[in-house]
């Protein structure tokens, strides 16, 4: 389960971040292409907050579409999974967005 390293980033990332300050909440944006699931990471979140200023946070995933570029057609494609198929029916897609995990806002005090 790659969910709980991916986590454990995080985590160090907003305690570090937090600068010793109480964090109450994390927003993250997680690419639809990143194979994260969300129940998984809430999970992994939750144990790997023990102990930290981050322990008892809530964690909101807003999980964004993947994007990409049809090499055939040159249209831009919307992906939602893996499977990088344009409407045109060429799977020559080139994967523009979908592959990155951001912290988008974290609520601390």
């Amino acid at each position: 389960m790659h969910e709980m390293a991916i986590t454990q980033s995080v985590v160090d990332a907003v305690c570090e971040h937090a600068a010793g300050r109480r964090v109450h909440s994390v927003t993250l944006e997680v690419g639809a292409l990143c194979a994260v699931v969300p129940d998984s990471m809430e999970f992994c979140f939750e144990l790997a907050t023990e102990g930290t200023v981050a322990e008892g946070a809530s964690l909101d995933i807003d999980m964004r579409p993947g994007a990409g570029r049809c090499r055939a057609c040159g249209d831009s494609v919307v992906l939602q999974d893996f499977i990088l198929l344009c409407p045109c029916g060429s799977a020559d897609v080139e994967v523009t967005a979908g592959h990155d995990i951001r912290i988008r806002s974290m609520e601390v005090s």
